[in-house]
């Protein structure tokens, strides 16, 4: 059949194919083409899933929040409408709606659908308005849930160091995650940035160095490694 001739279902099939083989664009593309006249409910909400989905992906949030809403208001798959609304928390936290987000995430713990990854998002969202003691609170209970749990290992060491809450704490849980995970350069980040709180600048260089070198052009990581450095640029 030729392409043009495909019907909505196939699209719809073909777009999800693409999606799994991670191929965004192309299957952005599929879906695109697709009439909705064509689907009844359900078929309806999975083409808005797939679609809110690759939105996210492609980092165009406005348009992924359209079709992610429509999956939550009107969706019937628990699970499904759990991602959906933790889908929703992350694109108004890299965003900076913070707010919203954190509506999300209540929502989704009222409702019992408790995991480190909320706990975690919660307390991003909380680190971002300055709530400290609420981001330890909540990246506490993601470890509690997973104790083996990298991001929040490396966000509550980051917390404690950076606001001087427990700067020796702090270290050993970055030092751990970039055991976990050590390419990341987050954690070495994390552990240069902790050992130079700790005023350790020879250890605080090489982490911080390392970290660099795996991702020189993250704004923060440039900013901790001046700062190691005595300032230089």
């Amino acid at each position: 059949m030729a392409e043009d001739q495909l019907s909505s279902i196939e699209r719809l099939h073909e777009g999800i194919r693409l999606f799994r083989m991670k191929r965004w664009d192309l299957a952005l593309n599929e879906f695109l083409q697709i009439n909705p006249a064509d689907f009844d409910g359900k078929d309806s909400i999975e083409l808005a899933y797939y679609m809110g989905l690759c939105y996210t992906k492609l980092a165009r949030y406005d348009d992924a929040l359209v079709h992610l809403e429509q999956v939550v208001t009107a969706g019937e798959d628990t699970m499904r409408i759990y991602q959906c609304r933790m889908t929703l928390a992350y694109i108004y936290v890299i965003t900076k709606r913070v707010k919203m987000a954190e509506f999300e995430l209540k929502r989704l713990q009222v409702s019992g659908f408790e995991s480190a990854i909320l706990y975690n998002t919660l307390a991003y969202a909380a680190w971002t308005q300055n709530q400290y003691k609420k981001a330890v609170e909540y990246y506490q209970k993601a470890l509690d849930i997973d104790e083996d749990n990298t991001t929040a290992m490396n966000g509550l060491g980051y917390v404690l160091v950076d606001t001087d809450i427990d700067v020796l704490r702090g270290i050993g849980l970055c030092r751990k995650a970039v055991d976990k995970k050590p390419q990341s350069a987050a954690c070495l980040d994390s552990l240069g940035w902790a050992y130079y709180k700790n005023r350790e600048l020879l250890e605080a260089r090489t982490w911080l160095r390392r970290a660099m070198e795996i991702a020189p052009r993250e704004k923060e990581i440039r900013e901790h490694f001046r700062i190691a450095n005595g300032g230089l640029k």
